[in-house]
């Protein structure tokens, strides 16, 4: 199955990591707009496939569609449940372009839906019907991107399962553009004092949440130079960003407020899931257990 944890300087396909998030916005705001709210905003994440991505079922009038990207095969697929398909190629072509097909078939196949055109946790947000900045697809680099996503959510798997208490799927956000897996204690949070509404929203209640990163700038224009896995608990405890963390590569970011793991360590380890689980496991053990979560009663063996 070739390389399953492939090298990813982020130099070489940060152009084409731009566009495709636009692109990921793009399908994931007309998720947005149709589908009923599901708590943390999970109904607008996508979910990976074997070969890329997939926004799951959404609603429209009396029936349904869904909006595919594989990556494995450089195209998207938008599928009806009365059988039509329509397609658009994967290819360098820029964020307006995309953004004027995509719309297109979706009204060829009767479904019509306005969307707002800006991009939403970017430090340089364009509307994508103007954006002709972003125009980068090198397949190479996206197949290597989402075999990454593959094998991390092999190892996510892992890790939620002894996890008996509220967890989030593991899904990928459009608008951050990460992957994540979020647990629960049960408890409420205070809301952030700062942020956008969504970020109020998703954070009413404690949680712990992990996943990867490829290393495409915040929404305040932080970058870390490559790809990164993360964890955090919100809201953090005293003492939590000085405790232990497995492997002694993984560190406290303070512009984050995460711990962070870099890619490349887990792409050199002797053996890259264990050493990426141990990250996920021992930085949640370490925030649960300084926040008081009721570790008994929320996970088995």
């Amino acid at each position: 199955m070739g390389d399953q944890w492939p090298a990813l300087p982020y130099d070489s396909w940060k152009d084409t990591c731009a566009t495709v998030q636009m692109w990921t916005q793009i399908v994931g705001k007309v998720a947005l707009e149709l589908k009923p709210f599901l708590n943390e905003w999970w109904e607008v994440a996508f979910h990976p496939t074997a070969r890329g991505m997939t926004t799951g079922i959404i609603p429209y009038g009396n029936g349904s569609f869904d909006v595919t990207f594989d990556f494995l095969g450089s195209a998207l697929y938008i599928a009806t449940n009365d059988g039509q398909v329509k397609s658009i190629p994967l290819v360098a072509q820029s964020v307006a372009d995309f953004y004027k097909k995509f719309l297109s078939e979706l009204e060829e196949l009767g479904i019509n839906v306005r969307i707002d055109p800006h991009p939403t946790e970017v430090p340089h947000a364009i509307p994508f019907d103007q954006d002709t900045e972003h125009a980068s697809y090198d397949k190479e680099y996206v197949r290597r991107w989402h075999e990454i996503q593959l094998q991390t959510v092999k190892v996510l798997q892992r890790y939620r399962s002894p996890f008996v208490g509220k967890s989030s799927p593991i899904q990928f956000f459009w608008g951050s553009f990460d992957l994540n897996e979020t647990r629960f204690s049960g408890r409420p949070a205070p809301k952030p004092k700062e942020g956008p509404h969504f970020y109020q929203v998703s954070e009413d209640q404690e949680n712990v949440a992990a996943g990867f990163w490829p290393g495409n700038p915040t929404a305040a224009g932080v970058e870390l130079g490559g790809a990164a896995y993360y964890s955090y608990i919100y809201p953090a405890p005293k003492g939590y960003k000085d405790a232990a963390v497995k492997p002694a590569a993984a560190h406290y970011d303070e512009k984050l407020g995460e711990f962070i793991l870099r890619y490349e360590d887990v792409h050199t380890a002797d053996d890259p899931a264990q050493t990426l689980l141990d990250f996920f496991q021992s930085s949640y053990e370490a925030a649960a257990k300084l926040a008081g979560w009721d570790l008994k009663v929320l996970q088995r063996s």
